[in-house]
């Protein structure tokens, strides 16, 4: 029996580095002629890479979304809820600051600039951003709402990828079947929400009040009217929904339970330096570290985005505070440190929860009417999607794709295309993958590596932390100070 080939970096094909010059967005693509990109899923990630693609007349894209238009966590863009990066961390920004699809242009389409300009915020409302993505999905070309991505293969007589997707009707149904080819994919296909396993035959039983942050919006009339409430989960949404619940709410007839397994109410690392974590430089530090490390260092920066907002944190202490001005506290229980070990219905329309604190090692039950999970999102397996390319996939000790530092998965170099991920490789390349502020850079890296060319010129130092005792070459050497000409005394 012939060895299975050692895993390798996969490199792009070297012959595709000079790519055929034709005008963005081909009108007259043939159905069989190859695209040099299809992206899978249309959320703000493939969405950035999309707008920085535009001006790249040499590609010939198409990006697939299976919804019938943009929506970004629509469930949770809670009035004032704001997103957590400058505005600047926009689709484009922090590759091409002179690029149409700005978050500025879009304020100057809509004649808003100067009120935001006089508003002198930093940090925009979701609602903002997600009308701001809006605008950028309805007027970039090669976009494909209803349309549902189903199989992903390699064909090694053409030497490209075949896609096969349905084309969904107004009411998600199957209309029709299709399928393209291209040299290239890139994987957007974003997050999903995570329930607990105890919490899971309530969230799909029929009519049991249990709901995932993610849909909070669509029932916050009934949780407002229920008796009693718990919001499980304590980072940023569990605050966010348990301070919109808690305005709505009478004084003294508040009913509110709020509780998750973390130690504490943490605020988020929001430091200068600690957001350095977030800049390119350590991204790369932290995919050269080995694979024990890199699973080590994870599990030890959950504050860096799994904390609340400082300025969350405050309007709930406000808000709980005010409702003690004329005597007694508010009918609230904040509880850190509980897990859900099990859970069940009560008769008909109560929810009993099963807790346990892990320091007390005590245990208490808690009857409620209603239950919302603010237990956060989870990666989308690849699997699903990539399953006619599992055998040519090179996976890590815990059986996880391998992805270099360009954000390409790592394939048996029998197959000479490319395919990018984005938003799948925190275990590979950090905390960093998530964030909204790396959005722009990795596209343009992506765009680099794809073209063989610097498409887009990328800083090569980011952050004033140098991460490790190993200068990378990426790091341009310290500014040297000028040389000072000796003064000559002219007097005779």
């Amino acid at each position: 029996m012939n060895p299975a080939p050692s895993p390798q970096p996969h490199e792009p094909n070297p012959a595709r580095a000079t790519w055929p010059q034709h005008p963005y967005p081909h009108p007259h693509h043939e159905p069989d002629a190859p695209r040099d990109l299809v992206g899978i899923g249309i959320g703000p990630f493939n969405l950035s890479l999309a707008a920085l693609a535009q001006p790249l007349g040499e590609l010939d894209t198409a990006f697939y979304e299976q919804r019938p238009a943009f929506g970004w966590h629509s469930g949770l863009l809670i009035e004032g809820a704001t997103i957590q990066v400058p505005f600047l961390a926009d689709l484009v920004s922090l590759a091409d600051p002179t690029s149409p699809w700005t978050f500025l242009n879009y304020l100057r389409s809509r004649e808003r600039l100067f009120p935001f300009y006089f508003a002198e915020r930093l940090h925009i409302q979701r609602a903002e951003y997600d009308a701001y993505c809006r605008w950028v999905g309805e007027s970039l070309p090669g976009l494909h709402f209803g349309h549902q991505v189903d199989a992903v293969r390699w064909n090694a007589e053409r030497d490209l990828f075949e896609v096969d997707f349905t084309q969904l009707d107004a009411d998600g149904e199957a209309e029709a079947l299709g399928r393209t080819y291209t040299r290239n994919v890139v994987l957007g296909i974003g997050t999903e929400p995570y329930v607990p396993d105890p919490l899971k035959p309530l969230v799909e039983a029929p009519g049991v009040p249990v709901v995932h942050a993610a849909d909070y919006l669509d029932h916050r009339d009934a949780l407002l009217a229920a008796e009693h409430v718990t919001v499980v989960g304590i980072g940023q949404s569990g605050a966010e929904i348990f301070l919109d619940l808690l305005r709505g709410r009478p004084a003294g007839r508040e009913k509110l339970h709020w509780l998750g397994r973390t130690e504490a109410f943490a605020p988020m690392e929001y430091s200068k330096l600690g957001l350095e974590h977030f800049t390119p430089d350590h991204t790369r530090y932290f995919h050269a570290l080995p694979e024990p490390a890199r699973d080590r260092l994870l599990a030890g920066q959950w504050q860096l985005h799994q904390g609340i907002d400082t300025a969350t944190i405050t309007a709930i202490h406000d808000e709980l505070y005010r409702r003690t001005l004329h005597g007694g506290w508010p009918d609230a229980v904040l509880t850190p440190g509980v897990r859900v070990r099990t859970a069940g219905r009560v008769a008909t329309t109560k929810v009993e929860l099963h807790l346990e604190h892990g320091r007390q090692d005590s245990r208490s039950r808690l009857t409620t009417d209603a239950v919302v999970l603010a237990t956060g999102y989870r990666e989308r397996p690849l699997d699903r999607i990539l399953a006619g390319l599992d055998p040519y996939m090179r996976r890590d000790s815990q059986d996880r794709p391998r992805i270099d530092e360009d954000y390409r998965l790592v394939l048996d170099p029998s197959v000479t295309g490319t395919v990018y991920v984005q938003n799948a490789e925190t275990h590979t390349h950090g905390v960093g993958a998530p964030d909204l502020g790396l959005a722009a850079w990795r596209s343009a890296i992506i765009l680099n590596s794809l073209t063989g060319r610097e498409a887009y010129a990328l800083p090569r130092r980011t952050a004033f932390t140098t991460f490790g005792l190993t200068q990378r070459q990426q790091v341009p050497p310290p500014r040297e100070a000028p040389a000072l000409t000796p003064l000559v005394d002219d007097r005779r």
